[in-house]
């Protein structure tokens, strides 16, 4: 069998690396759960056993209600393939983590949560069934003949329970923070689609239910940040063993930024003493860089140079009765003579309403509708 790779040699099996990290993710929830790490295991696999066996209570009593007292026993072969699989936790698996890897690679569109106060990656489980059902999958299976096969639900279900069973991703649910507390609710700055979630003891694979990874996935780019952190930082503690040039070069360009710094805020208060003058002199006075604290790109924090300050400002509507409405401005503002009534007509009434007159210092005439006389 010269043909086939060993199992220590398919692509895509974790290295001792990620199987270490996966140890370690484990002591955290354990030391969370205040228990050790063979605890904590004996801890699921009891729980696991305990719905196991409540499950086939059940299944013995709805065969005994059926008639069914002589096949209370199936066939072991049957029941793993055509029923979902009860998760068992234990140690990484490697051939969960070459399914992890690809799920990981796939665009299950994540959203971030709040797991035990750290934030991790949360999907949808219809969407990493989809992907294993996907020709992506077929690709990967020729690459890691280790990935389970699937055939059908029962199947696609027992791969996808890979992920719980090795720690790498559990179910999680919506839940409120400040649940169980005495005090009321704090109405802090919540972010929008940020949910904070905990763990459920039911580890389904159903479609609408939601799992967060655990595994984060080969660390190999954080340590290369890490080791270019760690690089920078020590050159600059070598500066005084720099060659003269560098330190040279370094000093210039830090009196450049200091300069530039202070010319930056020389003109930031100045710009606020030229509007204090400008506010008397000629009203209602005007700013130079208007926009220079504004939430803009650096560009257009300076465009325009100059512009009169604005007393009461109005946000810009985007309707189409608000284009019309300015037009109509527009209008009586060079003619002088008052702006035409519009109309609106909608499937369920007619409204007649006419746009705002403005008010001027010329003399002209208007015209009276039929609701004043």
């Amino acid at each position: 069998m010269q043909g086939q790779p060993m199992p220590g040699q398919m692509q895509g099996m974790p290295s001792p690396e990620q199987i270490a990290a996966m140890q370690r993710q484990l002591a955290i929830d354990a030391e969370k759960a205040g228990m050790s790490v063979p605890q904590f295991i004996e801890h699921l696999k009891r729980q696991a056993m305990e719905q196991q066996q409540a499950r086939m209570q059940a299944m013995q009593q709805q065969q005994a209600q059926g008639g069914g007292h002589g096949h209370q026993h199936p066939h072991p072969h049957q029941h793993q393939q055509g029923q979902p699989q009860p998760i068992v936790p234990g140690p990484p698996n490697p051939i969960a983590i070459a399914l992890a890897n690809f799920l990981r690679s796939q665009d299950l569109k994540p959203r971030t949560c709040i797991l035990n106060g750290e934030r991790k990656d949360m999907f949808r489980v219809k969407r990493a069934l989809r992907a294993m059902q996907s020709p992506a999958y077929e690709k990967a299976r020729k690459k890691t003949p280790g990935l389970p096969e699937i055939t059908d639900r029962a199947s696609l279900e027992n791969a996808f329970k890979l992920l719980p069973m090795s720690m790498l991703a559990l179910r999680v649910s919506k839940s409120d923070p400040h649940e169980g507390h005495d005090h009321a609710p704090k109405k802090g700055k919540r972010v929008k689609g940020l949910w904070t979630v905990r763990i459920e003891q039911q580890q389904d694979a159903e479609d609408d239910m939601y799992y967060a990874w655990l595994w984060e996935g080969p660390q190999l780019m954080r340590k290369i940040y890490a080791a270019l952190a760690l690089l920078v930082i020590f050159t600059l503690v070598c500066y005084p063993l720099w060659p003269l040039k560098m330190r040279q070069g370094v000093y210039y360009l830090s009196w450049g930024f200091l300069i530039f710094l202070g010319l930056f805020f020389a003109m930031a208060i100045f710009r606020v003493i030229l509007f204090c003058i400008t506010y008397f002199v000629l009203s209602p006075g005007f700013w130079l860089f208007p926009n220079l604290w504004e939430d803009v790109s650096v560009i257009e924090s300076f465009k325009p140079v100059w512009a009169w300050h604005d007393p009461n400002p109005k946000k810009k509507k985007k309707s189409k009765s608000a284009g019309s409405s300015n037009a109509q401005a527009t209008f009586s503002a060079t003619t002088g003579q008052p702006a035409p009534a519009s109309a609106t007509t909608t499937a369920t009434d007619t409204k007649i309403s006419t746009a705002p007159q403005q008010r001027y210092l010329s003399p002209r005439v208007e015209e009276l509708g039929d609701d004043d006389e």
